[in-house]
């Protein structure tokens, strides 16, 4: 069984007509870790997964989703 985290956080940002930056000082974080989440290149601790919903004003089952195959 292959499980794989996948997100919607970049759909999620351009609806709200941000750039990486703007949402990273909305979270205060680094937009690299923006970048390296939106691009699937880590999975987001549970602090980091909350701080991009608030953010964004959707829920964590919004942005995040578990694949599993």
């Amino acid at each position: 069984m292959v499980e794989e985290l996948t997100n919607t956080i970049k759909s999620h940002r351009e609806a709200a007509n941000l750039t990486q930056m703007e949402l990273a000082a909305r979270m205060g974080v680094s937009r690299k870790t923006v970048n390296t989440v939106e691009n699937g290149v880590f999975a987001p601790s549970v602090v980091i997964a909350l701080k991009f919903a608030h953010a964004l004003e959707v829920s964590v089952e919004e942005l995040f989703q578990l694949q599993i195959s």
